[in-house]
């Protein structure tokens, strides 16, 4: 027996704990889903008003809480430690864990279904995953040479979308 469940409520109240996916609902269209961010953020612009909630692998647990979060993203095993302590506050927590190019457009496109913009991520994806433009001219394959200083530093693999706006991930410029 097969049973459709149809989503009527998406998160409404996002905490990003990483520039990444703050920058990803921007570009999505998204942002006014984001209740706070961390400290580190600094791309877009904009999002720096948000309240900002933690550094890297700390958090102030208490203004996470104030925000009423339905939603809290962060990255990978660096993160435990706060993923750990809100999910035991009750909060739902996804840890992304993206440390290729192919894991930065999984991560995009992941989250844009979460919020229900699904569509504004998906139709590209043939298109990003085939350019040898993307990220100056190297591919998924080829990134992880370039990602391993920051791996070595613990730091997010994905600085090096510093390469290439993540808004040409969703244009056609990328071709």
């Amino acid at each position: 027996m097969q049973v459709d469940v149809a989503i009527t409520r998406y998160p409404r109240r996002i905490v990003c704990l990483t520039e990444e996916t703050t920058e990803t609902l921007y570009l999505l269209g998204e942002e006014e889903r984001i209740a706070g961010v961390s400290g580190y953020t600094v791309r877009p612009p904009e999002a720096r008003k948000k309240p900002r909630v933690s550094a890297f692998i700390t958090a102030k647990f208490d203004k996470i809480m104030d925000l009423q979060p339905d939603l809290v993203l962060a990255f990978s095993d660096l993160q435990a430690g706060i993923s750990a302590e809100l999910i035991k506050r009750g909060v739902n927590v996804l840890t992304f864990n993206q440390r290729s190019v192919t894991e930065i457009l999984q991560m995009m496109l992941t989250l844009g279904r979460i919020v229900g913009a699904g569509a504004k991520a998906e139709p590209r994806r043939p298109e990003m995953l085939g350019t040898t433009r993307l990220f100056g001219g190297l591919s998924p394959d080829s990134m992880s040479d370039f990602a391993a200083p920051w791996k070595r530093r613990g730091t997010c693999a994905s600085r090096a979308s510093d390469h290439c706006s993540r808004r040409q991930f969703f244009s056609r410029k990328c071709r």
